[in-house]
């Protein structure tokens, strides 16, 4: 969903290198939650800076003939900028099932970095840096935003070089006129002239 803004990003996103394996009911529940969440964020405050991943040890289980490590958490960390007010929160998730809320994964981003060794934000303004860091406040961040809503790819198909992205007078979006795999139309909206999204 992060990377619909382009036929190539989500190309992309399908590469091994870009994949770390997830168990089904947490790749479809409480992470789906949390990504949702962060597109909500992204709509609301209009940018946000979005770093996620596995947190990687010496000691995973691995699968596979290319003995692929599966990670036991999954960490985002999120950092929103609005003029002069700079906010950021972490989340740690057990790769696993869960039905608790959100709130109860977030983490102050110090804890993140201490779990993967990454100094996610080293170019803030070292004050700047230690306050979003070292501290988070659930009350910062809207908890009601829905994410249904995302950037949706703008491509013309016919130029196999470029994408072409929303400028002040295109038209609006529709709905893709396309068909899935389960036989209902497609949601993803285009501004395509044949009517279809790029999956499509």
């Amino acid at each position: 969903g992060d990377m619909a803004w382009s036929e190539n990003s989500m190309k992309e996103s399908f590469y091994y290198s870009n994949m770390s394996p997830q168990q089904p009911s947490f790749n479809r529940g409480i992470w789906k939650k949390l990504e949702e969440q962060v597109r909500g964020w992204a709509n609301e405050y209009h940018s946000v800076y979005v770093v996620t991943g596995p947190i990687l040890d010496s000691h995973l289980i691995s699968i596979g003939i290319n003995n692929v490590s599966v990670p036991n958490y999954f960490y985002k960390v999120i950092l929103t900028a609005q003029g002069s007010f700079v906010n950021g929160i972490g989340f740690i998730l057990p790769n696993a099932t869960s039905t608790l809320p959100l709130q109860h994964y977030a983490v102050t981003i110090d804890s993140v970095e201490k779990m993967t060794h990454i100094n996610f934000f080293p170019k803030l303004d070292d004050d700047i840096e230690k306050k979003i860091e070292h501290h988070y406040n659930l009350n910062d961040w809207n908890w009601n935003t829905t994410s249904k809503k995302q950037t949706q790819p703008i491509i013309d198909l016919e130029d196999d070089d470029e994408d072409t992205y929303p400028s002040n007078n295109q038209s609006q979006s529709t709905q893709c006129t396309g068909t899935t795999k389960k036989g209902t139309r497609c949601h993803k909206m285009t501004n395509n002239k044949n009517g279809k999204c790029y999956l499509h």
